[in-house]
C-alpha cells in the first residue's frame, strides 16, 4: 500500500529529538503549513540520565526534558506523524518529495518546499561475540531505560565517555557492584582514563566505593547462558585475558549519525552531515541540526539551538521559494 500526499507543505521536519521540537515550535509560530514525522519524540535526550546543564532548571532528567519539549511543541498543535521512518529524499526540481513507511510497511510520500532533518545518532555496537545473543537479555544501550532492571545485582559499564560515566554513575545507585571498563590507561593525558570525560564526573566516578574502573581493557566477549553471566576482556599492557561474573552489561563507546537515507548529502568522515552555520546542507531547501550534524560537541542546548536556526533559514530560504 502506497499514499502521496500532493499537497505541497512548506516544510518537513525529519526527527523528534531536541532539535525537531525546536524547529517545530519556530515553524508553529510562523505559521508555516508543515509536519514532522518520526519514530517517536524524544529521542536520545529521552535516553540522557541525570540533566544538570540546561539554562533554568538546576536538576532534571532526559526523560523529564524530552517530555517538556514535546508538550510545548503541542501547545502549537502542529502536524505530528509518528512511527514513521524516513527511507529517503529526492528532488524535482525545487520541490523535496520525502519518501517514508509506517511500522506495518505502508509507503508514504510528502511534498515540500523545504526539509530540516533532526534525525539524530544511534549507539555504536562493540562487534564482540555475545553481543547480539544477549541484547535485551542484558546487554544494553540505554542505561537509563533499563538500569533499574539491574537493582542488587552487579553490572558492567563500557566506555571512555561521558555516557559510560553517567551510565556508571547511575548504576552506583542501583547495583551492589559497577565495573568500567575503559581501554585508556590511568594517566593525566588521557584525563584518569577518560579523554573526553567532563573533569566533574570523572571525579564523582572515582569517589564512589561500589565502583571498580579497569583500565587499558579490551572488552572481548559476553557470556551467558539465557542471561549475561560473565564479561571477558584483555588487559592491553599484559596482553592477560581476564573475566568478570556480572548481571549486565552497559554499552557506551560512542554513536553513529542517522544520515545513510540522504546519500546525496555531503558527510565528513564520521558520516555526519556537513552544514554551514545556518544548517544548510549541499542542497538547496534542505537543512539538517542537531547530532546527525558535523557541528562540535553533542549536548541537548546545542541540538536545541541548531533547531532554531535551521527552522529561521528553512523560513527565508520559503520568502524566496518560487514554483
Amino acid at each position: 500500500m502506497s499514499e502521496s500526499h500532493e499537497q505541497l507543505l512548506d516544510l518537513v521536519i525529519i526527527g523528534g529529538g531536541a532539535a525537531g521540537p525546536s524547529a517545530s515550535i519556530y515553524a508553529s509560530r510562523r505559521r508555516l503549513n508543515f509536519v514532522m514525522l518520526t519514530k517517536d519524540i524524544g529521542g536520545e535526550v529521552a535516553l540522557s540520565g541525570e540533566v544538570e546543564n540546561w539554562p533554568g532548571i538546576e536538576h532534571t532528567t532526559g526523560i523529564a526534558l524530552a517530555k517538556q519539549f514535546s508538550d510545548h511543541m503541542k501547545s502549537y498543535n502542529p502536524t505530528i506523524e509518528e512511527g514513521i521512518e524516513v527511507t529517503a529524499i529526492r528532488q524535482e526540481g525545487n520541490i523535496h518529495i520525502v519518501e517514508g513507511q509506517t511500522w506495518g510497511g505502508d509507503k508514504r510520500e510528502w511534498r515540500t518546499k523545504t526539509v530540516i532533518i533532526t534525525t539524530g545518532i544511534h549507539p555504536r555496537t562493540l562487534g564482540i561475540p555475545g553481543e547480539d545473543e544477549f541484547r535485551g537479555k542484558g546487554v544494553t544501550y540505554c542505561t537509563v531505560c533499563d538500569g533499574p532492571l539491574f537493582r542488587n545485582k552487579t553490572t558492567a559499564t563500557v566506555g571512555a565517555g561521558n555516557a559510560a560515566l553517567e551510565s556508571a554513575l547511575m548504576m552506583a545507585g542501583i547495583a551492589s557492584k559497577v565495573y568500567l571498563l575503559t581501554k585508556y590507561p590511568d594517566t593525566k593525558e588521557t584525563n584518569g582514563g577518560f579523554p573526553k570525560g567532563e573533569v566533574v564526573l570523572v571525579e564523582k566516578v572515582k569517589a564512589l566505593p561500589n565502583i571498580e574502573i579497569i583500565y587499558n581493557a579490551n572488552t572481548t566477549e559476553i557470556k551467558g547462558n539465557g542471561l549475561v553471566s560473565h564479561l571477558t576482556y584483555t588487559d592491553t599492557v599484559s596482553n592477560e585475558p581476564k573475566e568478570l561474573e556480572i548481571n549486565g552489561v552497559m554499552v557506551h563507546i560512542g554513536v553513529i549519525p542517522n544520515s545513510t537515507f540522504v546519500p546525496q548529502l555531503e558527510k565528513d568522515a564520521a558520516k555526519q552531515i556537513i552544514v554551514s552555520l545556518t544548517g544548510a546542507t549541499n542542497i538547496p531547501g534542505i537543512f539538517a541540526a542537531g547530532d546527525v550534524t558535523n557541528i562540535p560537541y553533542n549536548q541537548i542546548i546545542i541540538a536545541a539551538g541548531q533547531g532554531a536556526t535551521a527552522a529561521l533559514s528553512a523560513i527565508e530560504y520559503i520568502n524566496k521559494w518560487q514554483a
